[in-house]
Protein backbone atom coordinates (compact mmCIF):
# COMPACT_ATOMS: atom_id res chain seq x y z
CA UNK A 1 0.00 0.00 0.00
CA UNK A 2 1.48 3.35 -0.79
CA UNK A 3 2.23 6.12 2.05
CA UNK A 4 0.15 8.97 2.62
CA UNK A 5 3.02 10.61 1.97
CA UNK A 6 5.79 10.84 -0.56
CA UNK A 7 9.61 10.96 0.90
CA UNK A 8 10.06 14.38 -0.62
CA UNK A 9 6.79 15.45 1.86
CA UNK A 10 7.93 13.95 4.65
CA UNK A 11 11.98 15.32 4.07
CA UNK A 12 10.48 18.52 3.46
CA UNK A 13 9.11 18.54 6.64
CA UNK A 14 12.84 17.36 8.42
CA UNK A 15 11.80 13.94 9.33
CA UNK A 16 13.71 11.02 8.43
CA UNK A 17 11.70 7.54 7.05
CA UNK A 18 12.63 6.30 10.48
CA UNK A 19 10.74 9.08 12.27
CA UNK A 20 8.35 8.82 9.74
CA UNK A 21 7.76 5.49 10.54
CA UNK A 22 7.53 5.85 14.52
CA UNK A 23 5.15 8.22 13.94
CA UNK A 24 2.99 5.73 12.20
CA UNK A 25 3.42 3.31 15.00
CA UNK A 26 2.58 6.01 17.87
CA UNK A 27 -0.42 6.89 16.16
CA UNK A 28 -1.04 2.99 14.85
CA UNK A 29 -2.54 4.64 11.51
CA UNK A 30 -0.28 7.06 9.29
CA UNK A 31 -0.98 10.74 10.15
CA UNK A 32 -3.18 13.22 8.28
CA UNK A 33 -1.42 16.32 6.80
CA UNK A 34 -1.77 18.63 10.42
CA UNK A 35 -0.56 15.87 13.05
CA UNK A 36 2.62 15.47 10.27
CA UNK A 37 3.09 19.23 10.66
CA UNK A 38 2.24 19.26 14.44
CA UNK A 39 5.49 16.63 14.40
CA UNK A 40 7.52 18.15 12.68
CA UNK A 41 7.76 20.87 14.59
CA UNK A 42 7.80 19.34 17.98
CA UNK A 43 10.60 16.74 16.82
CA UNK A 44 12.78 19.62 15.39
CA UNK A 45 15.87 20.22 16.96
CA UNK A 46 14.80 24.11 17.79
CA UNK A 47 11.98 22.34 20.01
CA UNK A 48 13.23 18.50 21.40
CA UNK A 49 17.03 19.33 20.99
CA UNK A 50 17.01 15.70 20.01
CA UNK A 51 20.69 15.91 18.45
CA UNK A 52 21.90 18.06 21.07
CA UNK A 53 20.32 16.64 24.72
CA UNK A 54 23.39 14.18 24.89
CA UNK A 55 25.62 17.47 25.63
CA UNK A 56 23.15 19.48 27.28
CA UNK A 57 22.66 16.37 30.14
CA UNK A 58 26.25 17.18 30.89
CA UNK A 59 25.18 20.50 32.18
CA UNK A 60 24.57 20.83 36.18
CA UNK A 61 21.14 21.44 36.95
CA UNK A 62 21.09 21.02 40.29
CA UNK A 63 22.00 22.89 43.63
CA UNK A 64 20.75 24.09 46.70
CA UNK A 65 19.82 27.85 44.63
CA UNK A 66 18.05 25.87 42.01
CA UNK A 67 14.26 26.57 42.10
CA UNK A 68 13.27 25.33 38.44
CA UNK A 69 16.00 23.89 36.67
CA UNK A 70 15.21 22.26 32.25
CA UNK A 71 11.75 21.67 31.62
CA UNK A 72 9.66 24.85 32.18
CA UNK A 73 9.86 28.20 30.06
CA UNK A 74 12.55 29.45 31.81
CA UNK A 75 15.53 28.82 35.02
CA UNK A 76 14.92 29.96 38.45
CA UNK A 77 17.27 30.73 41.21
CA UNK A 78 16.79 31.89 44.26
CA UNK A 79 19.02 34.96 45.43
CA UNK A 80 17.54 35.45 48.95
CA UNK A 81 14.65 37.62 50.03
CA UNK A 82 12.25 36.11 49.09
CA UNK A 83 13.45 36.51 45.63
CA UNK A 84 14.36 34.87 42.54
CA UNK A 85 16.21 35.20 39.04
CA UNK A 86 14.28 34.22 36.37
CA UNK A 87 16.43 33.83 33.11
CA UNK A 88 16.90 32.04 29.73
CA UNK A 89 19.22 32.18 26.48
CA UNK A 90 18.12 30.74 23.16
CA UNK A 91 19.27 31.25 19.64
CA UNK A 92 17.66 32.76 16.40
CA UNK A 93 20.78 31.74 14.30
CA UNK A 94 18.99 31.07 11.42
CA UNK A 95 16.30 33.38 11.07
CA UNK A 96 18.61 36.13 11.96
CA UNK A 97 20.93 34.96 8.51
CA UNK A 98 17.73 35.00 6.55
CA UNK A 99 16.45 37.74 8.05
CA UNK A 100 18.61 39.98 10.29
CA UNK A 101 16.53 42.45 12.04
CA UNK A 102 13.33 40.39 12.51
CA UNK A 103 15.06 37.82 13.29
CA UNK A 104 16.96 39.28 16.14
CA UNK A 105 14.10 41.23 17.07
CA UNK A 106 11.88 38.18 17.29
CA UNK A 107 14.39 36.02 19.10
CA UNK A 108 14.46 38.94 21.58
CA UNK A 109 10.93 38.76 22.22
CA UNK A 110 10.51 35.40 22.49
CA UNK A 111 12.81 35.22 25.33
CA UNK A 112 11.42 38.08 26.78
CA UNK A 113 7.81 36.57 26.65
CA UNK A 114 9.69 33.21 28.38
CA UNK A 115 10.79 35.40 31.43
CA UNK A 116 7.39 37.40 32.26
CA UNK A 117 5.30 33.77 31.58
CA UNK A 118 7.28 32.50 34.72
CA UNK A 119 5.18 35.79 36.60
CA UNK A 120 8.67 37.95 36.25
CA UNK A 121 9.17 41.57 35.07
CA UNK A 122 12.26 41.46 32.86
CA UNK A 123 14.68 44.17 33.69
CA UNK A 124 17.93 43.33 30.99
CA UNK A 125 18.33 41.56 28.48
CA UNK A 126 22.40 40.62 27.01
CA UNK A 127 23.88 38.99 23.87
CA UNK A 128 26.22 36.94 22.44
CA UNK A 129 27.07 37.24 19.10
CA UNK A 130 29.15 35.65 16.60
CA UNK A 131 30.19 37.03 12.68
CA UNK A 132 31.80 37.20 9.33
CA UNK A 133 34.36 39.28 8.99
CA UNK A 134 32.77 43.21 8.58
CA UNK A 135 34.84 43.89 6.03
CA UNK A 136 32.47 41.82 3.59
CA UNK A 137 29.33 43.88 2.47
CA UNK A 138 27.05 40.93 3.64
CA UNK A 139 28.13 40.23 7.10
CA UNK A 140 28.30 44.04 8.01
CA UNK A 141 24.74 43.71 6.73
CA UNK A 142 23.59 40.81 9.12
CA UNK A 143 25.59 42.40 11.92
CA UNK A 144 23.81 45.66 11.33
CA UNK A 145 20.38 43.92 11.35
CA UNK A 146 20.79 41.65 14.03
CA UNK A 147 22.02 44.83 16.41
CA UNK A 148 19.29 47.05 15.56
CA UNK A 149 16.59 43.92 15.95
CA UNK A 150 18.12 43.04 19.54
CA UNK A 151 18.05 46.72 20.92
CA UNK A 152 14.88 47.80 18.89
CA UNK A 153 12.71 45.15 20.13
CA UNK A 154 13.81 45.47 23.94
CA UNK A 155 14.01 49.08 23.82
CA UNK A 156 10.68 49.57 22.80
CA UNK A 157 9.35 47.51 25.56
CA UNK A 158 11.69 49.36 28.50
CA UNK A 159 14.20 46.29 28.52
CA UNK A 160 17.87 47.76 28.17
CA UNK A 161 20.64 45.49 26.60
CA UNK A 162 23.11 45.81 29.23
CA UNK A 163 26.13 43.90 27.45
CA UNK A 164 27.20 41.02 25.91
CA UNK A 165 29.96 40.27 23.24
CA UNK A 166 30.69 40.11 19.97
CA UNK A 167 32.96 38.17 17.92
CA UNK A 168 33.97 38.29 14.09
CA UNK A 169 35.73 35.02 12.24
CA UNK A 170 35.74 33.96 8.69
CA UNK A 171 33.90 30.55 10.27
CA UNK A 172 30.81 32.38 10.98
CA UNK A 173 30.58 34.22 7.23
CA UNK A 174 27.77 31.62 6.47
CA UNK A 175 26.77 30.50 10.12
CA UNK A 176 26.21 33.91 12.48
CA UNK A 177 25.20 32.97 15.82
CA UNK A 178 22.80 35.19 17.51
CA UNK A 179 22.45 34.05 21.04
CA UNK A 180 19.83 36.16 23.67
CA UNK A 181 19.59 36.25 26.97
CA UNK A 182 16.61 37.81 29.25
CA UNK A 183 16.78 38.22 33.28
CA UNK A 184 13.90 38.96 34.83
CA UNK A 185 13.13 39.43 38.91
CA UNK A 186 10.20 37.64 41.22
CA UNK A 187 8.99 37.12 44.36
CA UNK A 188 9.98 32.90 44.72
CA UNK A 189 5.59 32.93 45.88
CA UNK A 190 4.37 34.43 42.29
CA UNK A 191 6.09 32.12 40.15
CA UNK A 192 4.30 30.26 37.33
CA UNK A 193 4.09 27.17 35.11
CA UNK A 194 3.19 26.29 32.11
CA UNK A 195 0.76 23.34 32.97
CA UNK A 196 -2.39 23.22 32.16
CA UNK A 197 -3.67 21.42 35.51
CA UNK A 198 -7.62 21.01 36.68
CA UNK A 199 -9.84 18.79 34.54
CA UNK A 200 -12.26 20.98 32.71
CA UNK A 201 -10.80 24.58 33.03
CA UNK A 202 -10.83 26.78 30.49
CA UNK A 203 -7.96 27.29 27.77
CA UNK A 204 -7.75 31.17 26.78
CA UNK A 205 -6.09 32.29 23.88
CA UNK A 206 -4.53 35.62 24.43
CA UNK A 207 -2.69 38.70 22.34
CA UNK A 208 -1.89 39.34 18.82
CA UNK A 209 -4.12 37.29 15.95
CA UNK A 210 -3.13 34.26 14.42
CA UNK A 211 -1.21 34.92 10.72
CA UNK A 212 0.50 32.82 8.13
CA UNK A 213 3.63 34.51 9.54
CA UNK A 214 6.50 31.75 10.74
CA UNK A 215 4.89 28.72 9.77
CA UNK A 216 7.55 26.22 10.10
CA UNK A 217 10.02 28.54 11.87
CA UNK A 218 11.44 26.12 14.13
CA UNK A 219 11.79 23.37 11.13
CA UNK A 220 13.47 26.17 9.30
CA UNK A 221 15.68 26.80 12.02
CA UNK A 222 16.79 23.50 12.45
CA UNK A 223 18.59 22.85 9.57
CA UNK A 224 21.53 23.52 7.79
CA UNK A 225 22.44 26.77 6.21
CA UNK A 226 23.17 26.47 2.01
CA UNK A 227 22.64 29.00 -0.75
CA UNK A 228 18.87 28.30 -0.83
CA UNK A 229 18.47 30.12 2.88
CA UNK A 230 17.02 33.41 1.69
CA UNK A 231 14.21 31.74 -0.34
CA UNK A 232 12.68 30.62 3.54
CA UNK A 233 12.11 34.19 3.95
CA UNK A 234 8.37 33.50 4.96
CA UNK A 235 9.32 31.04 7.50
CA UNK A 236 10.64 34.16 9.61
CA UNK A 237 8.19 36.02 12.03
CA UNK A 238 7.35 39.63 12.47
CA UNK A 239 7.36 40.79 15.65
CA UNK A 240 5.67 43.96 16.94
CA UNK A 241 7.15 45.47 20.89
CA UNK A 242 4.19 47.73 21.28
CA UNK A 243 2.02 44.25 21.47
CA UNK A 244 4.36 42.50 23.49
CA UNK A 245 4.57 45.57 26.20
CA UNK A 246 0.96 45.64 26.72
CA UNK A 247 0.97 41.62 26.94
CA UNK A 248 3.34 41.90 29.26
CA UNK A 249 1.28 44.38 31.45
CA UNK A 250 -1.32 42.61 31.03
CA UNK A 251 -0.01 39.11 32.32
CA UNK A 252 1.50 40.14 34.90
CA UNK A 253 -1.42 41.83 36.28
CA UNK A 254 -3.55 38.66 35.70
CA UNK A 255 -1.46 36.52 37.19
CA UNK A 256 -1.14 38.65 40.25
CA UNK A 257 -4.85 38.97 40.56
CA UNK A 258 -4.44 35.16 41.31
CA UNK A 259 -7.11 33.91 38.45
CA UNK A 260 -4.22 32.22 36.60
CA UNK A 261 -3.76 28.57 37.13
CA UNK A 262 -1.04 27.88 34.02
CA UNK A 263 0.57 30.01 31.04
CA UNK A 264 2.89 29.59 28.36
CA UNK A 265 4.09 31.65 25.58
CA UNK A 266 3.56 30.70 22.20
CA UNK A 267 6.62 30.71 20.72
CA UNK A 268 8.36 28.25 18.28
CA UNK A 269 5.37 25.54 17.03
CA UNK A 270 2.77 28.21 18.21
CA UNK A 271 -0.18 26.55 19.18
CA UNK A 272 1.28 23.23 18.70
CA UNK A 273 3.90 23.81 21.66
CA UNK A 274 1.67 25.50 24.18
CA UNK A 275 -0.97 23.12 23.76
CA UNK A 276 1.23 19.80 24.15
CA UNK A 277 3.73 20.87 26.56
CA UNK A 278 1.08 22.54 28.73
CA UNK A 279 -0.62 19.12 28.87
CA UNK A 280 2.80 17.03 28.97
CA UNK A 281 3.74 18.88 32.00
CA UNK A 282 0.65 18.15 34.02
CA UNK A 283 -0.14 15.18 32.62
CA UNK A 284 -3.18 16.17 31.33
CA UNK A 285 -4.86 16.84 27.63
CA UNK A 286 -6.44 19.79 26.06
CA UNK A 287 -8.86 20.08 23.56
CA UNK A 288 -9.30 23.18 21.07
CA UNK A 289 -11.62 24.30 18.64
CA UNK A 290 -10.18 26.33 16.05
CA UNK A 291 -12.74 28.23 14.49
CA UNK A 292 -12.27 30.03 17.95
CA UNK A 293 -8.98 31.17 17.70
CA UNK A 294 -8.39 34.10 16.74
CA UNK A 295 -7.28 35.16 12.66
CA UNK A 296 -6.23 38.13 10.74
CA UNK A 297 -6.35 35.74 7.38
CA UNK A 298 -9.12 34.32 6.11
CA UNK A 299 -9.20 30.53 4.90
CA UNK A 300 -6.90 29.35 7.17
CA UNK A 301 -6.32 25.56 7.31
CA UNK A 302 -5.51 23.55 10.90
CA UNK A 303 -1.95 22.90 9.43
CA UNK A 304 -1.73 26.64 9.32
CA UNK A 305 -3.53 27.73 12.57
CA UNK A 306 -1.72 24.82 14.36
CA UNK A 307 1.78 25.78 12.84
CA UNK A 308 2.08 29.53 12.55
CA UNK A 309 4.44 31.44 14.61
CA UNK A 310 2.34 35.10 14.98
CA UNK A 311 4.56 37.15 17.37
CA UNK A 312 2.92 38.47 21.05
CA UNK A 313 0.79 35.33 21.95
CA UNK A 314 0.03 33.38 24.46
CA UNK A 315 -1.86 30.11 25.97
CA UNK A 316 -3.41 30.52 29.86
CA UNK A 317 -5.39 27.92 31.69
CA UNK A 318 -7.72 29.43 34.25
CA UNK A 319 -11.08 28.16 36.32
CA UNK A 320 -14.47 28.85 34.57
CA UNK A 321 -15.30 30.93 37.92
CA UNK A 322 -12.08 33.49 36.73
CA UNK A 323 -12.66 33.59 32.83
CA UNK A 324 -14.87 36.85 32.90
CA UNK A 325 -12.04 38.30 35.01
CA UNK A 326 -9.45 37.28 32.84
CA UNK A 327 -11.22 39.20 29.73
CA UNK A 328 -11.74 41.98 31.74
CA UNK A 329 -7.84 42.43 32.52
CA UNK A 330 -6.85 42.01 28.92
CA UNK A 331 -9.47 43.99 27.50
CA UNK A 332 -8.22 46.79 29.49
CA UNK A 333 -4.54 46.29 27.99
CA UNK A 334 -6.49 46.71 24.25
CA UNK A 335 -5.77 42.71 24.15
CA UNK A 336 -7.97 40.04 23.08
CA UNK A 337 -8.98 37.01 25.30
CA UNK A 338 -10.71 34.01 23.76
CA UNK A 339 -11.28 30.46 25.58
CA UNK A 340 -10.92 28.07 22.62
CA UNK A 341 -10.82 24.98 24.49
CA UNK A 342 -10.06 23.13 27.74
CA UNK A 343 -8.08 20.79 29.73
CA UNK A 344 -9.02 17.13 29.91
CA UNK A 345 -7.93 14.03 31.36
CA UNK A 346 -6.97 11.60 29.20
CA UNK A 347 -3.31 12.56 28.35
CA UNK A 348 -4.46 13.87 24.27
CA UNK A 349 -3.81 16.84 22.28
CA UNK A 350 -7.33 17.30 20.05
CA UNK A 351 -8.13 19.90 17.48
CA UNK A 352 -11.33 20.44 15.83
CA UNK A 353 -12.00 22.50 13.37
CA UNK A 354 -15.76 22.60 13.45
CA UNK A 355 -16.86 19.11 13.39
CA UNK A 356 -13.40 17.57 11.74
CA UNK A 357 -11.50 15.97 14.16
CA UNK A 358 -8.13 18.03 12.58
CA UNK A 359 -5.59 16.27 14.99
CA UNK A 360 -5.53 13.57 17.83
CA UNK A 361 -2.07 12.94 19.24
CA UNK A 362 -0.74 12.16 22.95
CA UNK A 363 0.89 15.08 24.27
CA UNK A 364 3.71 12.87 25.99
CA UNK A 365 4.82 11.83 22.06
CA UNK A 366 5.41 14.98 20.54
CA UNK A 367 6.94 16.81 23.49
CA UNK A 368 9.42 13.93 23.66
CA UNK A 369 12.31 13.99 20.88
CA UNK A 370 12.86 10.87 18.43
CA UNK A 371 15.68 8.76 17.33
Amino acid sequence: MAKAFTDEVIARHGLKPAEYERICDILGREPNITELGIFSVMWSEHCSYKSSKVHLRRLPTKGAAVVQGPGENAGVVDIGDGLVAVFKIESHNHPSFIEPYQGAATGAGGIIRDIFTMGARPIAVMDALHFGPPEEPRNRMILEGVVAGVGGYGNCIGIPTVGGETIFSRHYGNNPLVNVLCLGIAAQSQIFYGRATGIGNPVIYIGAKTGRDGIHGATMASEEFDERSQEKRPTVQVGDPFMEKLLLEACLEAMHSGCVVGIQDMGAAGLTCSTSEMGSRAGTGIEIELDLVPQRETGMTPYEIMLSESQERMLLVTKPEHEGRIRQIFSRWGLEAVTIGKVTDDGMLRVFKGEELAAEISNSSLASATL
